[in-house]
């Protein structure tokens, strides 16, 4: 079994222009490290590849699921090396195909399919920064991405029913998601969206609850669910 844990920091001298043999996949674990490592080499901090530039024609398959809960599993075991979770986020892809959506792992040569339950990316932390004399909320995932809350990138409420029934604990559950890149969404953490709800403003209308987020001079507000 390959697993993260089995991962080596070898790169074999490869680089960006490095060919793939087109009978080669990359949907082994320790092979698309190497390849994201070897060409990670070119860019400069954790930069986001030009993935809508890249239409590669070879598709493949990996037993990777990337859970509702945020975390990311290998051939039925939890990765534990974040820097390779963090390598693997940069190369995210979402599709939609017939009314289905598709996840993948994109690279110039292949695509190689996952699968997640919700969404891919997790947010886990926000804070306030100030820009120019301005205050913007400012998220973090997991992963490494951020985001500030504008027009381009909104907060909602949607409802999340799990496919294992079993799972179904809340048939009403509704959680928070946020644009981030690429037409990824990330779940604002429970945690977290606690956390807005101190640094906002929340209100009562028409018997709902509403809660006011100041960013980039500007105010967004959002019902909260019920209970």
């Amino acid at each position: 079994m390959n697993n993260d844990n089995n991962y080596t920091d070898g790169n074999n001298g490869n680089n960006l222009e490095a060919p793939v043999n087109k009978t080669s996949s990359l949907n082994n674990m320790n092979a698309l490290s190497q390849y994201l490592k070897s060409t990670a080499a070119t860019r400069e901090g954790r930069e986001i590849p030009p993935l809508d530039k890249w239409h590669p024609e070879n598709i493949a398959d990996m037993d990777l699921v990337i859970k509702a809960n945020g975390e990311w599993w290998h051939e039925g075991g939890k990765m534990t090396r974040q820097s390779l979770v963090n390598l693997f986020a940069t190369i995210l892809w979402k599709e939609e195909n017939d009314g289905v959506t598709e996840y993948f792992l994109k690279t110039p040569v292949q695509k190689i399919r996952i699968q997640v339950e919700d969404v891919p990316l997790l947010i886990n932390d926000v804070g306030i920064v100030k820009e120019n004399e301005v205050s913007w909320l400012e998220f973090v995932t997991t992963t490494g991405d951020v985001v500030r809350l504008d027009d381009e990138h909104l907060i909602s409420l949607q409802a999340y029913q799990p496919d294992n029934a079993a799972d179904r604990i809340d048939e009403s559950q509704v959680r928070p998601y946020m644009p981030v890149r690429n037409g990824l969404n990330a779940l604002i953490g429970r945690n977290t969206f606690y956390h807005l709800t101190e640094i906002g403003e929340l209100t009562e209308h028409d018997g709902k609850t509403m809660l006011t987020l100041q960013s980039g001079g500007k105010s967004y507000s959002m019902t909260m669910p019920d209970h």
